[in-house]
Formats: C-alpha cells, sequence, structure tokens
C-alpha cells in the first residue's frame, strides 16, 4: 500500500477511547486494530514483534550496517479521541485545493471554510483529506502511525540507505492521557524515540503543559424551599461562588503560547451536592504549582463562609513538561532539525499546549520529542490532512533514520 492507501485504511476503524472503563485498552475496538497492525507488520517481514494483553505493539526493523548505532524508536498512537465519535469515518479527497469553502456536509450544512479555519490557506493547491462531516478523521494519530510503518517499508526498499535497528511502538489510549502508563520502555529498548502526532508541517516540540485535574466537590442541605430559610444550602450556587473565584482571563480562550489556565470541563449538580470537573496547565513549574494551591485556596474562603468542608479539591498530576528530560540530551533534537530541512521542510520549534505521550515517556527514561504527523482541527468533523504534509512527516522520519546512522 502507499502511504495514503494505508492512512485511509486505518481511519475505517473506530478506535475512540473511553476514559471511564477502567481498563487498558479502554476499549476492545483499540484491540482489533492492533491485531490487524500486528498481521500486516509480520507480512511486511518485521522482527521482534509483540502485542502484549494491554494492546502495546511493538516491532524492529533490524539494522543494515555493522557500523556501531544507537537503537532509536517511533511511537504513534493508535486511538481517537472520545471527543467525536469515530465510527463510520468517510474520508474523501479534495485535489488541488483552490481556497473556497469545503462543504463537508451539505444536509446538515457542515462547512470547512477558511473565514473560520485560515490554516486552510496555507494549504492552496494541495491535496486535502477531509471527513464527511459526521464523524472526527483519525489523522490524530493514525497519519502517525501510517507514516512510521510506510518510512519503515522505504528503508525495507532503499536498503543503499543505512540504518541501524529501529523500533517501533504504537499504544491504546493517547487521548485520555494513559498512552505511556503501561508502555514497557525496558522491552521497547531504545535510547531515545520521537512520537509521530504533532500538527502542522515543521513542528518540532520538546516542551508542554505541566498538567493536572481537579475535581471540586460541593456540598449543601436541602430542606423544602418554603421553608428554606437560613437552613438551605444549595451546592450549585455555592459552586457558582467558587467559579466567580477563578481569574476571567486563564481560560483557555483567553490564552496562548506559554500562557497557563484553568479549563472547567464538566458540571453535574443538584441541590445536596455539585462536582466540577477542572485541567489546571502551566509550562513554568513553580507557575503551576501555584495554580494547584489557588485551587485550594479558594476552597478554603469558602469553607470560611459556609462551614469546613463544604467544598473539597481532589488534585491529580496528568504529566510535567519534558523540556527538563530532553535538555540533557538536545542532539535528539538537532537531529530531528537537520532531518527536517534535508526533507525540505522548514523546523517549527514550538511549545506544545497540551501533552503527548513523549512527555510521560521521557520521564519514565526514555526521552521523546514529538514531531509533526501533518493533520489538523483534531478531534472534530472539521479534522483534516493535507496529503502533502503526511508525506513530508513519512520522509522525516526516513531521514531521521538515516541521519542516526552517519
Amino acid at each position: 500500500m502507499t502511504l495514503i492507501e494505508r492512512f485511509l485504511k486505518y481511519v475505517s476503524f473506530d478506535t475512540q477511547s473511553d476514559d471511564n472503563s477502567g481498563v487498558t485498552p479502554s476499549t476492545p475496538k483499540q484491540m482489533v486494530f492492533a491485531q490487524y497492525l500486528r498481521s500486516e507488520l509480520e507480512q511486511l517481514g518485521f522482527e521482534e514483534i509483540s502485542l502484549d494483553e494491554n494492546g502495546y505493539l511493538f516491532a524492529t526493523l533490524p539494522a543494515n550496517t555493522d557500523k556501531p548505532v544507537p537503537t532509536i524508536g517511533f511511537i504513534a498512537h493508535m486511538d481517537t479521541s472520545p471527543d467525536m465519535t469515530g465510527a463510520g469515518v468517510t474520508p474523501r479527497i479534495v485535489y488541488g485545493y483552490d481556497g473556497s469553502d469545503i462543504v463537508l456536509c451539505e444536509e446538515e450544512n457542515v462547512v470547512l471554510s477558511p473565514n473560520r479555519f485560515p490554516e486552510l490557506l496555507d494549504h492552496k493547491g494541495e491535496d486535502l483529506i477531509v471527513t464527511n462531516g459526521k464523524t472526527l478523521l483519525g489523522a490524530d494519530d493514525k497519519a502517525g502511525i501510517a507514516e512510521i510503518i510506510t518510512a519503515m517499508v522505504y528503508l525495507k526498499e532503499h536498503p543503499e540507505i543505512k540504518h541501524g535497528k529501529i523500533r517501533v511502538g504504537f499504544n491504546p489510549d493517547e487521548e485520555i492521557g494513559l498512552g505511556a502508563h503501561k508502555f514497557d520502555v525496558e522491552k521497547f529498548g531504545c535510547e531515545w524515540a520521537y512520537t509521530m502526532d504533532g500538527g502542522e508541517v515543521g513542528e518540532l516540540e520538546f516542551e508542554n503543559f505541566n498538567a493536572a485535574s481537579a475535581k471540586v466537590v460541593v456540598k449543601g442541605r436541602n430542606v423544602h424551599p418554603g421553608y428554606a430559610k437560613n437552613k438551605m444550602i444549595n451546592s450549585m450556587c455555592v459552586a457558582n461562588q467558587f467559579m466567580n473565584l477563578l481569574p476571567d482571563g486563564e481560560t483557555p480562550q483567553c490564552t496562548e503560547n506559554y500562557e497557563g489556565f484553568y479549563h472547567l470541563v464538566g458540571i453535574t449538580g443538584e441541590v445536596e451536592q455539585t462536582t466540577l470537573s477542572y485541567i489546571i496547565r502551566d509550562h513554568d513549574r513553580a507557575k503551576f504549582e501555584a495554580r494547584k494551591e489557588n485551587m485550594l485556596k479558594w476552597a478554603a474562603e469558602i469553607n470560611k463562609k459556609y462551614g469546613e468542608e463544604t467544598v473539597t479539591v481532589e488534585l491529580k498530576d496528568q504529566y510535567y513538561n519534558m523540556r527538563e528530560k530532553i535538555e540533557p540530551v538536545m542532539h535528539i533534537i538537532d537531529i530531528a532539525f537537520k532531518a527536517m530541512e534535508e526533507a525540505g521542510v522548514t523546523p517549527k520549534v514550538k511549545a506544545i499546549r497540551g501533552g503527548t505521550d513523549g512527555a510521560q515517556l521521557s520521564f519514565k527514561g526514555l526521552p521523546c520529542p514529538n514531531i509533526f504527523a501533518g493533520g489538523l482541527n483534531f478531534h472534530g468533523r472539521y479534522e483534516f490532512a493535507p496529503i502533502q504534509s503526511l508525506e513530508k512527516a513519512m520522509m522525516v522520519v526516513v531521514k531521521i533514520s538515516e541521519l542516526v546512522a552517519r
């Protein structure tokens, strides 16, 4: 298969993850895709293929040189976001995009427009893979998987390109923050690796948010509303007071670049109890710790008014900024930078306003920066992937493999 044929095949698998299942992989359909990939790797002649009970698939492309070369890895995740259905993905290709609106679904008036998504114009003249307006596409991160496998096939077909031992790894549940939790770094056996999980062409990322979740539980007191004076505590009203203590400008819609935020992602409530679910993000570790302390401080302020344990806050760290683990081995960034240049790509070093498996893997002892996979508008019906971007990402994998062996 070609790169694009492989990608279109992969997105036909529904691999949406589920952050409420409590098992790994979080959905059985991810294992179905993993088993398909294992069969494909076997047919392509990969070695040391393993698929464990948790859905982690590893394989090896052996070295074709006797020269001592570090073993490196390329990693991508199999799941798609819980934010939008991944069932029945029906992609189509818009050849030679002319800069106009793209009607994704006429009956529901779903339109991919440069007025709303100006990044479309950066890809004028290119061939865009788009959705039918009813599902996400799945380029996050099936584009990464297709690029890695196609690059390995390219290396097999071009033995004149010398390379060391290369490991590939495909894991479940990245979209729910658990992709690296059961990733066996020792078994993977690499000096360093790269996740192919970025967006726009040229992205090279070795900084990401420090991340935590905050579960805020507000307890109320319910009595008959006709006799409630000085007795009732409406937990929803108290929760609203808590929300109003948070700074207005420190939300995702008001921040960019290195600015952190508090993000309210869910509310459930009634008079007796209301639960607020937040995520907390900041690139700066000290500011990140201060944000967590603020949540506790604001809870204490509410409790002074309504009584102890009216508001409780459960904080849970999710991942940390990988920069501190990458800085001691910056040569791996230099290699990726040069590989992009040799592939005709202008590198764009930027901080991730999010996280990747690479961040967690870096803290598990596997330095793992992130490289673009080429898709845009992830997690929704407006997702698209320029074919030329996917092809460039594939060639970056080839060039990295070649450069490490020079």
